[in-house]
């Protein structure tokens, strides 16, 4: 027999890697990674306000839920701001590219995406005016190399302030105005798939839109509430996981203030707006680290710190 003859093989010889994907993320993928509120902050994902918030008037800013007009360079001023804050602390702040010039509520990232171990659920807003944002997001993920592991669709909506982290384990979903029943599931679905084994559904009342209105966590077992709007099941949850509730009582400083909306650096470490000396004197007699930075411009849209930060990468935590 010839020696150039070929033994033809018969049956497929290539196998499937049993490796699973959070196995090989940071290969293929990049360094990406959450599930809590508070491990330590690596990176984050900014839309740096543009022409989208320059006619923002007296005539029109109740038409995108802003509580007041706003000025855009001093908004754009503020935010780098933040940004900075975050550089200082070692986090790496991307922004989104290519938005829309007519979603003057772009800038705040939170409700366009969450985060997870595995990569990023794009969201899908509920209200018209902010509908489309997320294609930049999704764009802008792809581009950095974070995998996108579900898009909202078919009849759902999901706004990312509407799931809370409280370790590896166990996430909040709440619904509400701004996160339906359908949105709530796809995403139980996908935590469900990547191992999250407690999830803990709470209404959202009226009077506050996504979870972060009323509940924030502030180190590995500390979370501020604002009481009267937590309900029984779900303190009583996490308080069976070792919780302790901060009580936050100022509404003045928790609703025009947006003491709430602060964003944890670190276990026990955050940086918050300025103006509300009750929370930040609160937090710090419950031994968190409180950085201020001046964001009343931001907040005539109705955000402040936490709704304008996505995250992309924060170091996992045991409790």
């Amino acid at each position: 027999m010839s020696t150039n003859t070929k033994v033809k093989v018969q049956g497929e010889r290539w196998f499937p890697s049993e490796q699973t994907f959070s196995d090989e993320i940071k290969e293929l993928w990049g360094d990406w990674y959450c599930d809590s509120e508070v491990g330590k902050l690596r990176a984050v994902l900014m839309h740096r306000p543009g022409q989208e918030i320059e006619g923002i008037t007296e005539d029109n800013f109740e038409k995108y839920r802003f509580r007041a007009p706003i000025n855009p360079s001093r908004a754009r001023q503020q935010q780098d701001a933040l940004a900075d804050v975050y550089r200082a602390h070692g986090v790496d702040v991307y922004y989104v590219n290519d938005q829309r010039t007519d979603r003057p509520n772009a800038m705040f990232m939170r409700d366009l995406m969450f985060m997870t171990p595995e990569g990023a659920i794009v969201c899908r807003p509920a209200i018209p005016s902010r509908r489309g944002e997320e294609k930049a997001v999704a764009k802008t993920l792809a581009s950095l190399g974070v995998p996108i592991i579900k898009t909202i669709n078919g009849d759902g909506y999901f706004e990312g302030a509407s799931a809370m982290w409280v370790d590896r384990d166990t996430v909040i979903i709440g619904t509400g105005s701004r996160t339906n029943e359908s949105g709530a599931n796809q995403v139980e679905a996908e935590l469900r798939n990547i191992g999250v084994k407690n999830i803990i559904r709470t209404q959202i009342p009226y009077g506050s839109i996504h979870l972060d209105g009323y509940m924030n966590m502030a180190d590995k077992n500390k979370l501020v509430v604002f009481p009267w709007h937590v309900t029984y099941d779900c303190a009583k949850q996490l308080l069976d996981l070792g919780i302790e509730l901060i009580e936050l009582t100022n509404i003045d400083e928790l609703k025009q203030g947006m003491g709430m909306n602060f964003v944890a650096l670190e276990p026990g470490k955050v940086v918050s707006p300025t103006g509300c000396p009750e929370t930040k004197s609160l937090l710090e007699s419950h031994g968190i680290e409180v950085i201020e930075v001046e964001l009343d411009e931001i907040m005539n849209g109705w955000g402040a710190v936490h709704c304008m930060t996505g995250f992309l990468k924060r170091d996992p935590i045991n409790r």
